[in-house]
Parts: C-alpha cells; structure tokens; sequence
C-alpha cells in the first residue's frame, strides 16, 4: 500500500515539474523580428521615361531664370507640374513604404512648382525654385532614378548674397540660376559662382 502511495505521489511531482516547465516556455518573451531593411528594385522605362521628362521640365525652369526670364519660367513650371501630376507612382519597383514615401514627394513637388507660376517676381521665383530643388532632390533619392546622372550645386550667396540656395543639374558645369547672367550688379559674371555638393548616379548601381 505504503509503494502506491509513494507512486502516486512520484507521478504528481512529476506532474508538477512538468506543468512549470511547460508555463516557463509559455511565458518566454518572443524575439523581436529586425527591421526589414527598404527595398526596391530598378524602374521601369515607362517610369524612367516620364521621370527624364519631368527633368527636363526642371532643367528649362533652371535655364529660363538663368536668363532672368519669368514667361519662360512659368511655362517650363507649368509643364513641369503637369508632369508631376500624371508620373506613373505605380511604375516604382519598391516595397510599399518607399511607395508612399514617393507619392508623398510628387505631391510637394507639384505643390512648388504651380507655386512658382503664381508667384511675381523672379526673386520670388528663384526662391520657390529652391523648395522646389529640395523636393526634387529628395524624390529622385528616394525612387533611386537611374536614367542620368544628376549633380546638386550649391550657391552660398543666392538670396541677399548671404543666404544659400540649390539647384540640380544634368552636368558638371557651374551654370548659376539664382545669379544668372543679367545680375543689375554683377551682369554674368557671377554665373559660374557655386559648386557641386553632390551627385545622385543610380545608374551603375
């Protein structure tokens, strides 16, 4: 009798033990998983194409108060915000972070550049063209553009020649839209003051 006891008493401690051990594993705090890191692939020729355009609209606006010339200037604004307006988003090859982040930029991008066809003066629109850039700039990082190289310059002396101002370009040559070429002090020959900061080349990536 005293051995069945002393079984059924082994079996419940056993039962015990096990019980907890099943509750320590239960109560185990999980791993968290790492951050994924943002992907996104290489984009297509019809996002690329429309991007290139949108660029070129860009590079006109910068030429156009190269030469102090508002008309000119609102026009490539205007077709650049249009531009901005149909880019195909959905063409973009990243996950849907990058998306959003994208759809977001386009938005600030056309919001600037239909500013700058309101705006008066060309100071004015010089100075909307520096949002404008900043947008720009940071929209074609984040879609990782690769159709061209493209060079971000700076001008340490754009606004009151003491506040600086950005523009982007398509090539390394020093060519100042905030200055331009009919300066009332400087005429031209301010129109190679600046320099290049950086440069975006997703193309050999």
């Amino acid at each position: 009798m005293k051995k069945v006891v002393l079984l059924i008493i082994v079996v419940i401690l056993a039962g015990l033990v096990a019980w907890k051990l099943m509750s320590k594993k239960e109560e185990a705090p999980k791993m968290a998983e790492p951050d994924q890191a943002l992907k996104i692939g290489r984009n297509t020729s019809v996002f690329n194409t429309a991007f290139a355009g949108l660029m070129s609209d860009y590079y006109a606006l910068k030429d156009a108060l190269v030469e102090w010339d508002t008309v000119k200037a609102d026009q490539a604004a205007f077709a650049l915000a249009r531009k901005v307006d149909s880019l195909p988003v959905d063409q973009i090859k990243g996950d849907s972070n990058i998306v959003l982040t994208a759809k977001s930029l386009v938005a600030s991008v056309g919001s600037e550049a239909k500013g700058i066809v309101g705006e008066g003066s060309i100071e004015q629109k010089r100075r909307g063209f520096n949002m404008l850039t900043d947008e720009l700039y940071n929209l074609l990082r984040a879609v990782r553009y690769d159709g061209e190289k493209v060079y971000h310059d700076r001008c340490p002396m754009a606004f009151n020649e003491t506040d600086e101002g950005f523009w982007l370009s398509n090539s390394p040559k020093i060519v100042n839209p905030y200055l331009g070429n009919k300066h009332p002090t400087y005429k031209s020959k301010m129109l190679g003051c600046g320099e290049i900061v950086d440069s975006v080349d997703f193309g050999k990536k």
